[in-house]
């Protein structure tokens, strides 16, 4: 990645994602792969005068622990980074794998399980992202590795990096701020209406909304955004769903999946591969098998699957549900140690119907 293109990065990320003061503290993470995207947001953070923390790992480090870490390991939460997440003003991730395939070999269950010990730092980080006093972002450096997971070159998937993101434009900020403006308006319809109906290929879903807030996503905990979503009644999902693309957890790929719910709750689930992996995450806790987030890709910037759910969930003409658990600001109230983001195609024929009105369809809204 260019210098200049690095520069601007950090700007957009710290100045309009982030809204970083002097005197905020900010915690940035990342793989060490990262290092340069990771140094330009260090250097951006002093300039405003903001009191920068780097963590970042080191490869192979999940890999490492997986396989040589106890019982009493898998099962510990840091105190250390409890007490950063619930003092910090703002967070960055910075994704970027040395492999994205380090975790292909690793047990399910202990996967599980680490992530049951993280429950209380993601809870922490939730509920101060929702009362305002966090500011968080999750953005993307572009790797060999990630490249790969593509189907790219290096080269084309830093375009594309740049094109999701609208780095190439002169002003991204002016693009993100007008592009915002049409997802609050498109939010704003949404939150008057009570029941939506989703039609695709094998898909037959309704669900109740009312009273839930949906959130339009302009850039600010994920770079880039692009997307609009809510909290469904947890109670209220009904019918079917198949997922056109792979569903994504740790590197790992189920196929072809297909859930049918009754009451809220999946009753029936199925993958022509990875089966035995989604019945696992099926099973994690009471609520992963309850949907915490329904959402509608409108980042038309973003045009190719590229097994990151980053990018590909603002894919326009695409639908995401997550299984587990609520983003608090929506009004939803699911609770699960798991926010599993699995995506299906709508740009063939999909519709969306809100109050039995017709209000989407072909991958695009008509409201």
């Amino acid at each position: 990645m260019s210098d200049q293109k690095l520069v601007k990065y950090a700007d957009v990320l710290l100045n309009y994602s982030l809204e970083l003061k002097k005197g905020d503290e900010i915690l940035i993470q990342g793989e060490n792969v990262s290092n340069e995207l990771i140094k330009e947001v260090y250097k951006n953070a002093l300039k405003i005068g903001a009191h920068p923390f780097i963590i970042t790992t080191i490869p192979e480090q999940e890999e490492l622990f997986y396989k040589f870490a106890g019982e009493s390991q898998l099962n510990y939460t840091s105190p250390y980074l409890k007490y950063l997440l619930e003092n910090v003003d703002a967070t960055l991730k910075i994704l970027g794998h040395n492999n994205t395939k380090n975790l292909a070999s690793v047990d399910p269950e202990k996967i599980k399980k680490r992530t049951l010990a993280k429950r209380e730092i993601t809870e922490i980080m939730l509920k101060r992202a929702a009362e305002g006093s966090l500011n968080w972002n999750v953005c993307q450096y572009p790797t060999q590795a990630d490249a790969q997971e593509a189907g790219m070159s290096l080269l084309d998937y830093r375009e594309f990096v740049y094109q999701s993101c609208h780095l190439n434009r002169q002003d991204p900020v002016a693009y993100w701020t007008q592009f915002g403006q049409e997802l609050e308006r498109i939010a704003k319809i949404l939150e008057e209406k009570s029941e939506l109906h989703f039609l695709a290929e094998n898909t037959d879903l309704k669900l109740k909304v009312k009273g839930r807030k949906w959130i339009a996503d302009k850039g600010k905990e994920n770079y880039p955004g692009g997307e609009v979503f809510t909290g469904p009644i947890e109670d209220s999902v009904e019918g079917k769903i198949r997922f056109s693309f792979p569903g994504i957890y740790s590197g790992k790929e189920i196929e072809d999946i297909r859930l049918e719910f009754e009451a809220g709750r999946v009753v029936d689930a199925s993958a022509a591969k990875g089966e035995e992996l989604l019945h696992s995450l099926l099973d994690t806790d009471e609520g992963s098998r309850y949907v915490g987030e329904i959402a509608v890709g409108c980042n038309q910037g973003i045009d190719r699957f590229t097994r990151n759910m980053l990018f590909d969930e603002k894919i326009g003409g695409t639908i995401h549900l997550a299984l587990g658990r609520s983003y608090p600001e929506t009004g939803g109230e699911n609770i699960s140690t798991i926010h599993w983001d699995m995506l299906c195609d709508t740009k063939n024929g999909g519709e969306i119907y809100a109050d039995d009105e017709l209000i989407y369809h072909d991958g695009n809204f008509i409201i």
